[in-house]
């Protein structure tokens, strides 16, 4: 793999599952990976899942990071970090996650739990002085 593809996913390992490829079963990973084809089962990664224009993903997601242009139908999407839903993305399920972020013209059917991903106590609000 050239470096150019190994920074642009963020690890030397890409597992890539090809457009006109289809997988039924439950996959576990450490790296990230990269769906242009079809999967029907549960995902989990520790690593960031790519889900192309032309990949379905037809089961619950649990990752650090996801990126969203293809369809993707889940009860639970549990993301550590980001999910990232691009223009052409089609999303079906409950999200819960640290951040989104949603193009125009994506998708999305269903509920988002955001949880704050900074462990910092909430600080009070400035009292005004006394004269």
């Amino acid at each position: 793999m050239k470096e150019t593809d190994t920074r642009e996913y963020g690890s030397a390992t890409v597992n890539v599952i090809a457009q006109g490829t289809q997988l039924q079963g439950n996959m576990m990973t450490a790296s990230d990976c990269r769906i242009d084809g079809a999967l029907r089962g549960n995902i989990e990664s520790k690593a960031k899942i790519i889900v192309g224009r032309s990949g379905i993903v037809e089961g619950n997601i649990k990752c650090a990071n996801i990126e969203i242009e293809g369809n993707v139908k889940a009860e639970s999407l549990i993301v550590a970090e980001l999910v990232s839903l691009k223009a052409t993305a089609n999303l079906i399920g409950n999200i819960e996650t640290g951040k989104i972020a949603i193009e125009p013209g994506a998708e999305f059917s269903g509920n988002c739990k955001m949880r704050n991903t900074r462990n910092v106590a909430p600080q009070a609000a400035p009292q005004p002085e006394r004269k």
